[in-house]
């Protein structure tokens, strides 16, 4: 006895693989994330100042602690802006 098996309208195209990204300060084998290394932080940041999320950075959770205290403390010494609206 045979199933029909329905296939959804668009293939795969539903359930595409995304490659798995790499965290950049593990890639690099930093260890310290220093809140005077602007240009490192400002990466990590969208235009408007806020902290961008892991599943878009694609850093570890561990660095992206250490990220977002480096972060904030630079905010306190008035280095980078808090967010704006």
């Amino acid at each position: 006895m045979a199933v029909n098996v329905r296939k959804k309208e668009g293939g795969d195209r539903y359930f595409k693989r995304f490659s798995k990204r790499i965290c950049f300060f593990c890639k690099g084998k930093i260890d310290n994330i220093d809140y005077k290394d602007l240009d490192l932080l400002r990466k990590s940041m969208n235009d408007k100042g806020k902290i961008k999320p892991r599943r878009v950075t694609g850093t570890c959770t561990q660095h992206q602690r250490k990220l977002a205290t480096a972060i904030k403390r630079a905010r306190e010494m008035a280095l980078i802006k808090y967010p704006t609206k």
